[in-house]
């Protein structure tokens, strides 16, 4: 446990004002580094490109260097299959290597390696612009599983939906200022230029819009948990059932008629002087 965690503990047993303040902190921290991979993650998709740089700087031979790349990545990922941690931020680290790799050595351009990498981080951008101008911001879609409010937000959480709306802007413009500055290098730069921009580019602009993520969501309302909605209601379903299974079935409603004929409870609900069922003088017809 981390010293910021015992820090929220303590507050939230002593009953200190700032104390689900601190708790909801470190949840949505913790949020954000399993939603993006953490440090870990983001060691594995800077290593590769490093490699592939440093190599490409020294030999100038794309092969060898895609090579290295690849063996990198693949044993990255094979340490997470190993320790049976989460494997799809590795995977996706792992594909975009690939398809790098092939792309240059294929067209032999190391340049190229980059390429598919450049293209989907301005392809990111674009969508968290674009999602965030429709009233469906892509952060929302990416955290609201994370934060088990689901799609919640939209309809239940107003305050929380503009937190995604402004926080997928942010996004959408630190991907969109990436892509401004790597393309023009891709265009008219060289391999080893574009390399360590792009390596340069990578871990502080992503700590850049976690940090300002994290600035307006901890501001909005917290997060609906229809997780817990769902198990209660479904805990209070079981609960009635119980409940009539021990009574023996459908209770029995006052005044109503047992099957029995027993006399009625205190008379209630009991056939009066000429109703059906008696006779004139209260008597039973038969």
């Amino acid at each position: 446990m981390t010293s910021l965690d015992k820090q929220a503990t303590e507050a939230l047993a002593k009953g200190l004002p700032d104390g689900p303040q601190i708790a909801d902190e470190q949840a949505t921290k913790a949020a954000f580094f399993e939603a993006f991979g953490g440090v870990r993650g983001m060691v594995e998709t800077t290593v590769p490109g490093l490699v592939f740089v440093l190599c490409y700087t020294i030999t100038r031979d794309i092969h060898m260097s895609a090579i290295l790349a690849l063996g990198i990545t693949g044993v990255m990922f094979l340490a997470r299959l190993v320790q049976r941690g989460t494997t799809k931020h590795a995977f996706s680290g792992v594909f975009g290597v690939v398809i790098g790799a092939v792309f240059a050595m294929m067209t032999g351009d190391a340049k190229n390696f980059y390429l598919p990498g450049m293209v989907y981080t301005l392809g990111l951008g674009l969508g968290y612009v674009i999602t965030a101008a429709c009233g469906v911001p892509l952060l929302g879609l990416i955290l609201g599983p994370v934060f088990k409010e689901n799609l919640s937000w939209r309809t239940r959480n107003p305050g929380r939906k503009r937190a995604y709306v402004k926080a997928s802007y942010v996004w959408g413009g630190i991907l969109l200022a990436k892509s401004a500055i790597t393309f023009p290098i891709y265009f008219w730069g060289d391999a080893t230029q574009l390399g360590w921009l792009r390596v340069a580019l990578g871990i502080p602009p992503f700590l850049v819009a976690v940090y300002f993520t994290w600035i307006i969501l901890v501001k909005a309302p917290p997060p609906i948990d229809v997780i817990a909605e769902m198990e209660a209601e479904e805990a209070a379903e079981k609960e009635a059932a119980e409940r009539r299974g021990a009574g023996g079935g459908e209770p029995v409603t006052e005044g109503a008629a047992r099957p029995d004929g027993a006399a009625f409870a205190d008379g209630a609900g009991a056939p009066g002087p000429g109703e059906p069922g008696q006779g004139p003088a209260g008597g039973h017809r038969y």
